[in-house]
């Protein structure tokens, strides 16, 4: 069995999925000499868990219905709001769509007009606000510090991305697809590792 198949059988049969959130983060961690604080490691372990289903991928209103709008309309939204409360709501969901999107989705981010600049702006943004308007001071802590070192983080979830997506044809075609159009460092470093030499002379516009 493949390093791969191995990584996908373990999240299907793993009895808590934080655990296997928190060795992955770990690793991806210490990849990118990155130390933080153990409340937002054990924050970021709870979001990968949260969307572990793609209901959560979606913003919600008070009555817990689906809100599909952009995030720049919900940060407005947000702005425009009295109550502290609801903005606090408003921002961390903003914060963690962000974070969550731009960190596990960079390669159909790429092919968008809303790239992954948008997201890491959004979300920073929306995480110094939250942090802004929170009284608790543990969670106060934990939005400063992702406010602060979102890109960074963006990349910590890349990597978990990384090691949970299965190496299948189709990816893989994705992926050289990608690399062919941004000629991503990171795209080419996949391939390598499935064993794939991106061709360095095929340019750009090549459809």
């Amino acid at each position: 069995m493949s390093k791969d198949e191995n990584s996908a059988l373990k999240l299907q049969l793993v009895s808590q999925p934080q655990e296997y959130f928190h060795e992955l983060l770990s690793g991806a961690f210490n990849k990118r000499s990155l130390k933080p604080t153990a409340e937002t490691s054990f924050y970021l372990v709870n979001l990968l868990n949260q969307f572990m289903t793609t209901d959560a991928l979606y913003a919600r209103d008070a009555e817990g219905r689906h809100r599909e709008e952009a995030l720049a309309l919900l940060v407005k939204e947000a702005h425009e709001l009295s109550a502290s409360e609801e903005k606090r709501v408003i921002y961390r969901q903003v914060g963690d769509l962000s974070l969550y999107r731009a960190g596990f989705f960079q390669e159909s981010l790429n092919r968008k007009l809303v790239d992954i600049d948008y997201y890491i702006e959004m979300g920073g943004h929306a995480y110094r606000e939250a942090a802004s308007r929170h009284d608790e001071k543990a969670l106060r802590i934990v939005f400063e510090e992702l406010a602060h070192r979102f890109g960074r983080f963006v990349d910590v979830l890349a990597d978990v991305s990384d090691q949970t997506m299965a190496k299948t044809e189709r990816n893989l075609l994705r992926l050289y697809e990608n690399w062919v159009q941004t000629k991503s460092e990171r795209a080419e470093r996949l391939l390598n590792e499935a064993g794939i030499i991106p061709n360095a002379t095929i340019k750009k516009n090549v459809q």
